[in-house]
């Protein structure tokens, strides 16, 4: 999963000839099957999907533009039906909450009403997913697209068995956000950053908002967590926009993530040990309002509770250095580990099939190497 070439965008299928959907199974069953999960078809769309979103967030300041164009959050309202559809998926799954209050009983390890509460969202799913320009797009292939793309939204939120929700169930999200990207379901916007925006700013964090209140209302266990050795308890996505959207400006489309530096205005790394700043902020940016989520289930210094994201408030060389070190932990962290990955279901848009093109990249790295040796 490289920082560069960013601006690459995940493929769409041919709604003409589109895949054989299939319900997404369990491939990833022993550890040694995270290494072949690291040369999969789906390995590599994920990577390419975070970068492309990561890359749109990133601020422009075209040659001779006296100031950059910055990409805060801020008002939920947009005029791109795709959007739309999915804020409106959104806000039915967060009215469920409503239908299912906490059990009033002393529970130490999550509240066990999230039981019912995901009932309800299992319930309503087939509804949901056929609502609007939403069942449109998943009507292609006869509509056996919705049962493949229903298996990735309804892991996204966290574990009723477990009652945990942990970065597992928020990559499925980002699984079934990329699904209906493939299925050209955000053709509507703006190609080229103006659509991957939207869907950050407009539908990744308003899902993140939902999985807050989820946590906050159920005391939902972290999942596969390190305590307090880990980056997060529950999330790592917000913290790889969020640092995108305070990086240095890149002044066209083609230029690559930039490596070093802050856009101009932005607060400083160690901000986020200063919760007046944190609050002030969380509203704008994504890795400022998960830290301050952090403050608000989260009792005592900071560099106690968040050892990991204290040392990386020390960092001198700006956003750019995090974001860079972000996508290296996410890689590391989440894609990497048998812990979280296993629980990841493959079909045919997120596939288990090998990647050929890494294979042929490190035939030839072989290849050479062995014709060196031989010299």
């Amino acid at each position: 999963m490289s920082h560069v070439q960013n601006w690459t965008s995940l493929g769409i299928v041919d709604p003409s000839s589109p895949p054989v959907f299939q319900t997404p199974v369990k491939r990833i069953h022993q550890t040694d099957d995270v290494g072949r999960f690291l040369v999969s078809l789906a390995y590599r769309d994920i990577g390419l999907f975070i970068l492309q979103l990561n890359h749109a967030l990133c601020p422009r300041q075209p040659n001779g533009s006296s100031f950059p164009s910055v990409f805060p959050l801020g008002p939920s309202s947009t005029t791109t039906a795709s959007i739309q559809s999915c804020q409106t998926l959104l806000s039915r799954i967060r009215n469920l909450i409503g239908k299912a209050p906490p059990d009033p009983g002393s529970q130490r390890f999550g509240n066990v009403s999230f039981r019912k509460w995901y009932q309800l969202l299992n319930a309503e799913l087939d509804d949901l997913l056929d609502h609007g320009l939403l069942g449109e797009t998943l009507r292609i292939g006869n509509g056996h697209a919705k049962d493949e793309v229903a298996s990735y939204l309804l892991g996204a939120f966290g574990s009723p068995q477990r009652l945990d929700y942990g970065t597992g169930h928020e990559l499925n999200f980002i699984a079934f956000i990329g699904c209906l990207w493939k299925l050209g379901h955000f053709k509507d916007g703006k190609q080229g950053g103006g659509i991957e925006r939207e869907i950050v700013l407009l539908v990744v964090e308003p899902y993140l908002d939902i999985v807050r209140q989820l946590i906050s209302t159920y005391t939902l266990e972290p999942a596969g967590s390190h305590g307090v050795w880990g980056l997060d308890d529950h999330s790592f996505i917000p913290y790889i926009f969020g640092s995108a959207q305070l990086t240095r400006p890149i002044s066209s489309e083609l230029d690559s993530m930039p490596t070093e530096g802050s856009v101009r205005g932005a607060p400083k790394p160690s901000d986020v040990t200063n919760p007046t700043i944190v609050e002030d902020m969380r509203q704008t940016n994504m890795y400022f309002s998960a830290v301050a989520f952090i403050n608000d289930v989260k009792k005592g210094p900071f560099w106690e509770h968040s050892p990991m994201l204290f040392d990386i408030s020390g960092i001198k060389d700006g956003w750019g250095k995090i974001n860079k070190g972000m996508i290296k932990m996410f890689n590391a962290e989440v894609l990497s580990k048998f812990p979280v990955i296993q629980h990841f279901p493959f079909g045919s848009l997120f596939a288990w099939d090998e990647n050929r093109q890494v294979l042929d990249q490190d035939l030839r790295r072989e290849t050479t190497r062995s014709h060196s040796h031989l010299g």
